[in-house]
């Protein structure tokens, strides 16, 4: 697959209101003492499973996810909260298949200028409503990330983990190249992704960066 116009926006939180939401079994990282929350839009492409053709519907859609940072004692991975989604054939595919959280949204994105407009109003049956509009685009030269660095830490992460209704936690790994990043130009117009963990984000990220392009293989998830 493929991950296109990707903003990586972070805030810090208190490791407290982060820890206590996580299955047995993962342990919440940080960075610089602090606990790091990611809003992360961005466009995928080319969803398919590999050496197998495009599923007619499901192979390029709107993605926006809400994210932190764990490992099980042995890797470090992403841990996500919510996955908004505009197709909803992968919604039901990714929550049967690999147990994690996407929701039904209704998403677009516009250019504007520089800038790519990005919307998203959660729709999901039974869930808390959840909203998502600003606009985001590169700004500065592009670089890769070095190993020590808030950056690298935050976006060279090469497995997920999940958890079923039973608790139990699974992992799945992920292979890209490193990240080309660049500082990233933010306007956050209104943000409730994280109310739902009892958390309001402000205006300004503490972190931000964009991506133009990443390609992406991932593998089914295996229990922890």
């Amino acid at each position: 697959m493929t991950w296109l116009d990707l903003a990586f926006l972070h805030w810090r939180v208190p490791a407290d209101a982060l820890e206590r939401t996580l299955p047995a079994g993962l342990r919440l990282q940080t960075f610089d003492g602090s606990a790091w929350l990611g809003v992360v839009p961005f466009r995928m492409a080319d969803v398919r499973a590999t050496g197998l053709p495009r599923v007619p519907g499901t192979h390029a859609f709107l993605e926006l996810n809400l994210r932190t940072y764990v490992t099980d004692g042995t890797r470090p991975g992403v841990w996500f909260y919510s996955l908004d989604c505009e197709n909803l054939l992968a919604v039901r595919g990714a929550r049967a298949a690999f147990h994690l959280p996407y929701l039904d949204a209704r998403m677009r994105t516009k250019h504007h200028g520089d800038l790519l407009d990005y919307s998203s109003v959660r729709t999901h049956p039974g869930h808390l409503p959840a909203t998502f509009r600003g606009q985001y685009g590169a700004w500065g030269p592009a670089f890769q990330s070095v190993p020590g660095t808030l950056e690298h830490w935050l976006t060279e992460r090469y497995c997920l983990y999940s958890a079923d209704r039973a608790g139990r936690v699974y992992r799945g790994e992920i292979r890209h190249p490193s990240w080309t990043l660049q500082a990233a130009e933010v306007h956050i117009f209104e943000n409730t992704l994280a109310l739902p963990l009892g958390l309001e984000l402000g205006r300004v990220p503490d972190a931000a960066h964009f991506s133009r392009r990443l390609e992406v293989s991932a593998w089914l998830l295996g229990r922890v």
